[in-house]
């Protein structure tokens, strides 16, 4: 991942066209996302149908939607590969702009050139900004590891239904998902 060397504020991040969807805001530097390659591209779109079929009437599924919290005091605007927000807690007059509010739900899919580690931390962070759960997937592994406040994380693989209180309804398995994404 690149880093600018400029700082930036969260308001001419969030005002920059240039840096929507590509980038995240970190402790005032902007950082590039990694491009996806296949097995990432094809688990991101399973979630999104997956998910999408689940929570359309409880709320919104978006992916790269970027969202602002805070991280060790400052802004921060990360995009998670997909995310769910229900529909109680977003603003009515939302209108095209980063999701104003932590998300019941972000998961991130590791990268090739990530480690578990990286994401463990950037789960943690995710849950100290408020947000409910974090799914960390990795697609070499097939495995999903659910991150929730004050519990150790829960590695689900094979036919293990992932069910979760925070997400009423969803009943999914890592096997289905990586099924659904043909991997």
């Amino acid at each position: 991942m690149a880093t600018t060397a400029t700082r930036v504020s969260l308001a001419d991040f969030l005002a920059s066209p240039d840096l929507q969807g590509r980038y995240e805001l970190l402790d005032g530097a902007v950082i590039e996302k990694m491009s996806s390659k296949r097995f990432h591209s094809r688990t991101q779109r399973a979630l999104l149908y997956l998910l999408d079929a689940w929570g359309e009437l409880r709320g919104e599924v978006g992916v790269e939607w970027a969202v602002v919290l805070e991280r060790n005091g400052q802004p921060w605007v990360p995009v998670p590969d997909v995310l769910f927000v229900s529909r109680d807690r977003l603003p009515d007059d939302i209108g095209d702009e980063a999701c104003p509010v932590s998300p019941d739900l972000a998961v991130e899919i590791i990268s090739p050139n990530q480690g578990f580690g990286e994401m463990t931390e950037k789960a943690v962070a995710y849950l100290a900004a408020g947000v409910a759960r974090v799914w960390v997937v990795d697609t070499r592994s097939r495995t999903v590891t659910v991150f929730r406040a004050g519990a150790v994380p829960v590695t689900f693989r094979g036919d293990r239904a992932i069910e979760d209180e925070a997400l009423p309804g969803l009943s999914l398995t890592p096997e289905g998902i990586f099924e659904r994404a043909g991997l």
